[in-house]
């Protein structure tokens, strides 16, 4: 099983079904919201997503509300 969920990422976790397409928008989603966003109190720091539109600062420390998935909204 390591290496299916390995090739799957983070899809894996519902096993069978639901298509090519439906995994890999799911797991484009799901390495953004887990990946260091830019901070908005610090010019060099990183915030960490905690839960859905909760966020944390790395650098200062500073917890406080987002957007549910990333920080930095692509228009």
């Amino acid at each position: 099983m390591g290496s299916k969920t390995k090739k799957i990422k983070a899809a894996g976790k519902f096993r069978t079904g639901g298509g090519v397409s439906v995994r890999s928008k799911y797991n484009a989603v799901e390495a953004l919201q887990r990946a260091y966003q830019p901070s908005p109190f610090h010019p060099t720091g990183r915030a960490r997503r905690l839960a859905s539109g909760i966020w944390k600062c790395e650098k200062t420390g500073k917890v406080f509300a987002g957007h549910a998935y990333h920080l930095v909204v692509k228009k």
